[in-house]
């Protein structure tokens, strides 16, 4: 009679401590976020489009979580003292980093790095990808980019800007000189705003920056597009021809914007931070504001971001090398 009533007793006491372990863990998971702020580590300073996506999803993700979402900026050497900063946080789910196409370059651009980014960071969500666009000023000789590519060849001394050593511009267009075996030269700028007024004023003849730096001077007809870097044309600006369309096949160099948090951060937690930012990139505004900064919605899991930016390590590591290539 005993042990026939121990059998309800235990079948109870076991369907109540499942009960608490599914609630305790549902609690646990609840929890994020829920004891401070989320901090957004912006790798570049205010202003630039680093700073501009990390404000554009800072507020909508903060309405999502229940929890405020704040920006700090960290520039310097092209994004990795930031991209440092979010290693070294605790990986408690409270510090995430914003970062540009430079995080798949400095691993081979900058030696002694702080940090190993495919071992000491976790992607969490590949923002998006946008074109460069290679253009002239008004007045220029060069109407299209098989006039450039035949000047550089006939070796009529063709320069180019770009942003900086070691930039995205700067890698593309020498990776396009060697497989095209054109031979240019390169101007290195502190930046696009410096890049885009010797470019408008005719001072460098031609100039490699992203849409957002570049397609306001395009619009007042100050600058003309010769060509986008992507595979595809880029809707911001759908009548100029991609490189590959003017005779390099398979040519592909995308500026891109990602979110990455410090390795050992929960997987919970990446996979929720992963899902409320696909959420906010639904979102016509948000998608609109992106557009408006020439960047085109990626999103996706963690697994393809993670895949999107090892392959961009790996591109850009050979280029650097082939070329000698130096940072700033």
């Amino acid at each position: 009679m005993h042990t026939k009533k121990a059998f309800p007793r235990l079948a109870l006491a076991l369907a109540g401590a499942a009960l608490f372990a599914t609630s305790s863990g549902a609690l646990a998971q609840a929890a994020w976020p829920a004891k401070q702020p989320i901090k957004f580590i912006a790798v570049f300073p205010p202003g630039g489009s680093v700073d501009q996506v990390a404000r554009i999803l800072a507020l909508p993700l903060g309405q999502s979580l229940g929890q405020s979402v704040i920006v700090e900026n960290r520039g310097g050497a092209s994004g990795s003292i930031g991209t440092a900063a979010v290693a070294a946080a605790a990986p408690d789910g409270y510090t995430f980093g914003v970062v540009f196409d430079t995080h798949g370059v400095n691993p081979t651009l900058i030696p002694g790095m702080a940090f190993d980014t495919r071992k000491d960071l976790a992607a969490v969500s590949l923002i998006g990808t946008s074109a460069m666009v290679l253009a002239t000023f008004a007045g220029s000789e060069y109407k299209t980019f098989a006039d450039v590519a035949a000047a550089a060849k006939a070796k009529k001394n063709v320069s180019y800007g770009s942003i900086g050593s070691g930039s995205l511009g700067h890698l593309a267009m020498a990776l396009l000189g060697k497989n095209g075996g054109i031979d240019w030269q390169h101007v290195p700028y502190k930046g696009g705003g410096p890049l885009m007024t010797d470019a408008v004023a005719g001072h460098v003849p031609l100039s490699i920056g992203s849409v957002f730096v570049t397609k306001p001077h395009i619009d007042s007809g100050r600058l003309r597009p010769l060509a986008v870097t992507t595979s595809k044309r880029s809707a911001e600006l759908p009548n100029v021809p991609t490189v590959a369309e003017s005779g390099f096949t398979g040519f592909d160099a995308p500026a891109w914007w990602a979110i990455i948090a410090p390795a050992k951060t929960p997987a919970d937690v990446v996979k929720r931070m992963n899902e409320e930012i696909n959420k906010v990139l639904k979102n016509p505004d948000i998608a609109k504001k992106l557009g408006a900064q020439g960047i085109e919605i990626v999103g996706g899991t963690p697994e393809a971001a993670t895949s999107f930016i090892d392959k961009q390590i790996d591109v850009w590591a050979k280029v650097v090398k082939d070329n000698g290539i130096k940072a700033d």
